[in-house]
């Protein structure tokens, strides 16, 4: 196996691969890649048995084919440190690769390509396609609100939700909640639903690099896919039953806010210096035009800060955590939001001013 490519047409698809690779190595071979030549075709695979990625690039000329597997940070690492011009040589002997570029020359162990493991994925039940910069708006929302190493491991994970004509995202960690809907062309009777783990909805939205084009997503009873010219990305669902969200969303609140995005997050972040480090609670006091927030610690210390709001009911006083309502203020596109309370004991819906198809609930704390 001998090719010649470019240093900055490698370069990406390394940096993407690199996130995929198994960095525990419970299999020697997976701190490898799977390097694939083919005529003018290179694949270049990195996987953790859990998600796996292929990138595809096009060579300037046909070469005999083959196929190995080469370390993966040590090849990112050598490529990077390369000039931004040059022009890199790979060459296969024996169990070893060479990697040439000008003056600069490399030696690195290979691993036989057959102990390679690949993802099996069955023929999917479900594919559609969808814009890649409409699908990463969709994540970058949500993915916020997925859980971290919850032992309900359904939450550690975002549920993709596929219906008639549309696509729908959901993340909670039981404390707040984030669903988000976008249309789409598929013609279906019922609903689909898959939960893909944290790692996947992580590496897939970083992929997205034209957000012009459309990205094919498949989904099968135990595997997500999404393919484009470039690449071709498996992740294994988190097998589980999502619990039903929709019975967490306010359906009663007949107290609404709308305020500033800007002037609410400087205020909560500002009031949150002196908040409980632990629990992270701030108070706040709704009244005709104006918003209170107060926070104070084990060390009886107080912030307090008054804001102007448009708000006409009858006075309010509630807790939150203050980190989930500056996560959902960090998301937010439009220049207000819009808050929906019912009660002191009642989560909050939030959302955009000018685009209620993503909205965010937060549950109050007492303090």
């Amino acid at each position: 196996m001998k090719f010649r490519i470019a240093r900055e047409k490698i370069l990406k698809p390394l940096q993407h691969l690199a996130g995929v690779v198994e960095r525990r190595q419970t299999l020697p071979v997976l701190a490898n890649v799977l390097v694939v030549l083919d005529g003018d075709r290179l694949s270049i695979t990195g996987t953790d048995t859990e998600v796996e990625l292929v990138a595809n690039l096009t060579l300037d000329q046909q070469y005999p084919g083959g196929q190995t597997t080469i370390p993966a940070k040590k090849l990112l690492d050598i490529c990077k440190s390369l000039p931004d011009s040059g022009v890199i040589d790979f060459e296969l002997e024996e169990n070893r690769v060479l990697v040439k570029c000008g003056r600069s020359k490399f030696s690195l162990a290979t691993l036989p390509a057959v102990e390679f493991p690949s993802l099996d994925d069955k023929k999917s039940a479900v594919q559609f396609a969808i814009r890649q910069g409409y699908l990463k708006e969709l994540i970058d929302k949500t993915s916020f609100a997925m859980a971290q190493q919850d032992v309900r491991f359904y939450l550690n994970g975002m549920l993709l939700e596929v219906s008639q004509n549309r696509l729908r995202a959901v993340a909670t960690d039981g404390h707040r909640l984030a669903l988000g809907n976008r249309e789409i062309l598929f013609d279906a009777e019922g609903v689909t639903q898959a939960i893909v783990p944290r790692k996947g909805m992580t590496e897939l939205a970083r992929l997205f690099n034209d957000e012009d084009k459309d990205v094919v997503i498949s989904l099968s009873g135990n595997h997500i896919r999404a393919e484009t010219e470039d690449f071709r990305f498996t992740s294994k669902l988190i097998d589980a039953k999502y619990p039903d969200y929709e019975r967490v969303l306010p359906k009663h609140g007949d107290k609404t806010i709308i305020a500033d995005k800007d002037n609410l997050k400087q205020c909560f972040a500002r009031v949150s210096i002196l908040s409980n480090e632990k629990y992270r609670g701030v108070r706040l006091r709704f009244e005709s035009g104006s918003l209170t927030a107060a926070a104070n610690n084990p060390e009886q210390e107080e912030a307090e800060e008054s804001i102007a709001i448009n708000y006409e009911g009858a006075p309010l006083e509630i807790g939150f955590n203050v980190n989930y309502l500056l996560d959902v203020l960090s998301v937010v596109k439009s220049e207000s939001v819009s808050i929906n309370l019912m009660d002191t004991n009642s989560s909050a819906l939030i959302k955009e001013t000018v685009d209620d198809s993503t909205l965010y609930v937060v549950m109050p704390m007492r303090l």
